[in-house]
């Protein structure tokens, strides 16, 4: 049996009351927060610990004893604004919103969850002051907060904190460069440099060398300390405070996973390997309570030093002890392409891979170690990864160029325009592809790259279903295609296997039919929204109606034959789209519908992503926008 507790705001509240030594005090609400984050993330299933707990001493520092944001109210205009660029330390940053009663206890313990509060940083959740999570853009936006202060002659000052990692994003260049220029000096920059970015040190995927100076060649004044020590912290901030005609910037040296002797890095390092584990996920059973022990016998400890009673907790949730196991069917398609990704290389010399600090996520550790000459780690730089990758085909190599989609297609959108304007070939792998996960939230639910690059000549999309057709569409891509491909990939182990006829081929513009039947017929592609679309079959054969499901994994190619025979006597047509409504394979088989006399006088129907999309589990945000299969058979009968 495993018991989730958490400190309730009513402990804080007493610590925070005591007449204790100030630094004292932060140190043990930072290890309460800590306690607290590592619970909520564990209720959550998901969430990031590592550059949570690394931040977690500064945020502290920052809400509880430098910033005028709590004494003025969290919307007072004249407030101090913090916000954090990076994103993946939101748990942390709900955990201090939840001990100043910021944050209501019902929505902290809904981390990722319908209702709850978003994986990254999300404007609808109280105390957030700017949605992030999609890296680079928070010095520009601090730097616009400023402007408007200053425009608006209010008072305050503006916080914004930046992963080391996140350097490697060319928009903190253009920020830095710009601010002592354009004069906005009411700003304060934050590096958390915990040295680790999501599975590796940062030494070993860009090294950012000396960072002090270079901040300062920009005319930044650059301060820099230990992140975890307060009386450091103060004494910096208090400096800050008097400098006026700079912008300035903390270089915090903290630890990543700071608090639980496990999870700090560099030791956290596992196995050797050089990968760091506790990046993002949720601690197993053991992990959880061997971290919670940890820091309730630090927090009691420190109370006690103080004079004061131990904690007091509150049990929120108590379940049985159990490792969580997938189906038997269930299959993860990116695991399937790593493996084609060695096949191909071992055939094809020119085949080089590019990365961007997601290749443990993308399957692409195989190719890695298989070929460390022909992979590319490009960091955290999307623009400069696609732009090599145009070099590469421009000199005759195959580049296949990896990342997640909602950064991919559309922040590298103008470079890849440019690589396909030059006639060359290159392979585009948007990974995380659609509604599913949604635990991180709209930053990451790549729900427009079908659209960006369906605008640019020469496309080929196409989204697999299985780990099967996966290593089709990769080896048609690479070996058949006459121009640029993006194959869409679904990050999550998908529900259930989708099972392809037996006789199935992978052949340009046609599909296959997974039900057969009669009254209507829906279209779609993808591990997630076929799954919810045979569910949909069997829920309207229990009702007597008899929908057609088809598999299309071509995402803006048909053939015109083919699809006439697939649709067959069926009198409606639906389309389901993991993609936004705009711009996808619904709008793209519309205009075939259209040119058929066979098709055009069908009824027909679109269902997708109507609004931005909600954060929470599968099976919840699939309810919420009427994408499960439950709610799809509904919209079908109500449509036919």
């Amino acid at each position: 049996m495993i018991r989730i507790n958490i400190i309730p705001k009513e402990e804080f509240h007493r610590v925070g009351q005591a007449q204790i030594d100030a630094y004292a005090r932060l140190e043990v609400i930072a290890n309460m927060c800590r306690l607290n984050t590592l619970s909520s993330v564990k209720l959550a299933g998901s969430g990031h610990l590592g550059s949570s707990f690394s931040s977690l001493d500064i945020v502290v520092m920052l809400y509880y004893s430098e910033m005028n944001t709590v004494r003025l109210g969290v919307k007072h205009p004249d407030r101090d604004i913090y916000f954090s660029s990076k994103g993946h330390d939101v748990p942390g940053l709900y955990s201090v919103f939840y001990s100043l009663n910021i944050l209501p206890e019902d929505k902290f313990l809904k981390l990722r969850r319908l209702g709850g509060t978003f994986g990254h940083p999300d404007v609808v959740n109280p105390g957030i002051e700017a949605n992030s999570g999609s890296l680079g853009q928070g010095i520009s936006k601090a730097k616009g907060m400023s402007l408007a202060k200053s425009l608006g002659k209010r008072e305050g000052r503006v916080f914004v904190m930046t992963g080391d990692g996140e350097f490697q994003e060319g928009q903190i260049w253009e920020s830095l460069q710009t601010s002592a220029h354009q004069k906005i000096t009411n700003i304060t920059v934050i590096v958390d440099h915990n040295k680790i970015q999501s599975d590796k040190p940062v030494k070993d995927i860009i090294d950012l060398g000396d960072l002090e100076n270079k901040l300062k060649v920009f005319g930044w004044h650059v301060e820099r300390c230990d992140g975890h020590n307060f009386a450091e912290l103060d004494r910096i901030f208090t400096k800050f405070r008097s400098i006026k005609d700079k912008p300035k910037a903390l270089i915090a040296d903290t630890i990543k996973g700071s608090g639980v002797s496990f999870m700090e890095g560099p030791r956290a390092l596992i196995d050797g390997s050089g990968f760091y584990k506790w990046h993002s996920g949720a601690p197993d059973d053991e992990s959880y309570e061997r971290g919670f022990a940890e820091l309730h016998s630090k927090v009691d400890a420190q109370l006690k030093r103080m004079g004061l009673k131990p904690l007091s907790m509150r049990l929120v949730e108590e379940r049985e002890s159990r490792k969580v196991k997938l189906k038997d069917t269930a299959e993860k398609v990116v695991e399937a392409y790593g493996q084609a990704l060695v096949e191909i290389g071992e055939k094809r010399s020119d085949v080089v891979v590019l990365d961007a600090d997601l290749s443990s996520d993308c399957g692409l550790r195989p190719f890695e170690f298989r070929f460390p000459e022909r992979f590319i780690e490009n960091g955290i730089a999307e623009q400069d990864m696609v732009s090599m990758a145009g070099g590469l085909a421009l000199m005759g190599f195959l580049p296949i160029v990896n990342s997640f989609g909602a950064f991919l297609a559309s922040r590298a959108n103008e470079q890849i325009y440019t690589n396909c304007a030059e006639g060359t070939k290159i392979i585009y792998v948007s990974h995380y592809a659609g509604l599913i996960p949604a635990g991180p939230g709209k930053s990451h639910q790549n729900l427009r790259d079908i659209s960006l690059v369906n605008s640019i000549p020469g496309f080929t999309v196409i989204e697999p279903c299985n780990a099967l057709e996966t290593k089709f569409a990769l080896d048609w891509a690479v070996n058949t295609a006459p121009g640029n491909c993006l194959l869409r990939l679904a990050i999550s182990p998908s529900p259930e296997r989708i099972a392809l006829p037996e006789d199935y081929e992978f052949s340009f513009g046609r599909g296959s039919v997974l039900r057969g039947g009669k009254d209507a017929v829906i279209f779609g592609y993808g591990p997630v929204m076929l799954h919810e679309a045979l569910l949909a079959n069997e829920i309207l054969a229990a009702e007597g109606f008899s929908l057609k499901v088809v598999n299309i994994p071509w995402l803006n190619s048909v053939d015109q034959g083919w699809l006439e025979e697939a649709v067959g006597n069926c009198g409606s047509l639906f389309v389901l789209d993991n993609h936004f409504a705009c711009g996808g394979l619904a709008d793209f088989l519309l205009t075939r519908i259209a040119s058929s006399e066979r098709l055009r006088n069908r009824i027909f129907g679109k269902f997708a992503l109507e609004e931005f999309p909600q954060c929470g589990t599968p099976s919840e945000v699939l309810r919420y926008h009427r994408l499960d299969g439950k709610s799809l058979a509904e919209r079908i009968l109500g449509n036919t």
